[in-house]
Formats: structure tokens, C-alpha cells, sequence
């Protein structure tokens, strides 16, 4: 189960990343029009730049776990640091657009998945030592 996982990973951070890089306006008008668009679209590019360099991290995992182990921490610490920034905001001042909660979901179950996956491949690389 941890090649097709990495898979889904890889797709849904392309979507996300090829969505706010080249339709990132598209969005914000539609999505969340209370909310004021960043001065610069590099504010939104950016990001989601680093959403496609993800993608290819979890592409090279699914392609080879065992082997790719070592960057699994890398996307946990992603989805870490998302959800703790938007779960903060969440449950304090409030987030006023409601588009970013769904991702966090998503993105805590990612990281509940990504953990146990690192975990188990710790535990097969033991077993064949």
C-alpha cells in the first residue's frame, strides 16, 4: 500500500501545485473572494513551486520505498508544517477562508499515512539486517 499512496501524494500535490501556480487568481476570485489577493502573484507562485518539488519527492518514494526511505521524514515534516500553521489559525482568530480546512484534513491524514509507512520500512530494513 505505500507505492499507491505515494502516488496519491505525488497527484494531489501536483493538482494543488499546478492549480494556485497558474490558475492561483482563478481561485481567489472564486473561492474566496473575502479574502484580499496577495500584491505579487509570486506570493502564490512560490509555493506552489514547492508543491511540484514535493510531487517529485513522492514520485521518487513510490518508485522505490525501501530505497527512498530516508525522504519520507521530509514529507512528514510538510504536512507537519501546514497543518500546525493552519490548525493554529483555525482554532485561534479563526481562518477566514474556509478553502484552506479541507487541505489540512487531507494533509493530517497524509501525515498520520506518511509516518506509518516510514515506520514500517524501518521495521522491513530490521528485519532483512
Amino acid at each position: 500500500m505505500i507505492k499507491p499512496l505515494y502516488v496519491v501524494a505525488a497527484i494531489y500535490d501536483v493538482v494543488l501545485g499546478v492549480a494556485f501556480l497558474f490558475f492561483g487568481d482563478f481561485i481567489f476570485e472564486h473561492f474566496m473572494p473575502e479574502i484580499a489577493q496577495p500584491n505579487h502573484p509570486a506570493y502564490l507562485q512560490f509555493p506552489a513551486a514547492l508543491l511540484l518539488v514535493f510531487a517529485l519527492m513522492y514520485a521518487a518514494i513510490a518508485r522505490d520505498p525501501v530505497r527512498n526511505r530516508n525522504l519520507i521524514p521530509y514529507g512528514i515534516l510538510l504536512k507537519i508544517s501546514y497543518c500546525s500553521v493552519i490548525l493554529w489559525h483555525w482554532t485561534g482568530e479563526g481562518l477566514q477562508a474556509w478553502i484552506w480546512k479541507p487541505f489540512c484534513v487531507f494533509d493530517g491524514v497524509f501525515l498520520v499515512l506518511f509516518f506509518c509507512a516510514w515506520r514500517s520500512l524501518g521495521k522491513s530494513a530490521g528485519e532483512e539486517a
